[in-house]
């Protein structure tokens, strides 16, 4: 009886083992082994494109009544505001600097892109929960307004303000 538990707890152990070693380096970024056991899981929590994306009358839409969402143009509340990107070269370089920084983030694929604007979806890596960011260029004030919102849930635990703070660490330190 004992020789049949430990036989049956080593199975469970190996299979398990299985799913959740680390990924080759070949195939770094690539989603982790067990979602591959779990078919769509990873684009399960998507959702839907937002209707209200891109700039009107120089401004991006405001952030819902949720606080998983950050905007540097008429935040309703303090919990949604932040600062947008201050840039010290032309517009067409500072956009192109941008461009850069955001296509090295992981799991990112930039949708839209005009002379003014840049809009990109970020992917979570575990669950595939989809943020939607939004960058505005503001010549007249040589800043870019930023907009980054969670399609899903009501609470993001800081990912869309931590994500706007990384995103402008690294486009200052590419200005530099």
């Amino acid at each position: 009886m004992i020789r049949l538990l430990f036989g049956l707890l080593l199975a469970v152990v190996l299979t398990l083992g299985g799913w959740l070693t680390p990924i080759a380096p070949a195939y770094a970024n690539s989603e982790p082994m067990f979602l591959a056991a779990l078919p769509g899981l990873s684009g399960f929590f998507a959702g839907q494109r937002p209707t209200n994306l891109g700039v009107k009358a120089g401004k991006l839409a405001p952030c819902p009544n949720s606080p998983n969402c950050v905007v540097s143009q008429g935040a309703q509340n303090g919990e949604n505001a932040i600062a947008p990107i201050p840039f010290t070269t032309d517009p067409a370089t500072a956009l192109a600097t941008l461009k850069t920084v955001v296509k090295s983030q992981p799991r990112t694929e930039i949708i839209q892109a005009s002379d003014d604007y840049l809009y990109a979806e970020f992917s979570s890596q575990l669950m595939g929960f989809v943020d939607d960011v939004e960058f505005y260029i503001d010549p007249a004030e040589s800043v870019i307004h930023v907009r980054s919102a969670s399609r899903m849930g009501q609470s993001d635990l800081g990912v869309n303000r931590k994500r706007i703070e990384t995103l402008r660490a690294e486009f200052t330190a590419a200005q530099a």
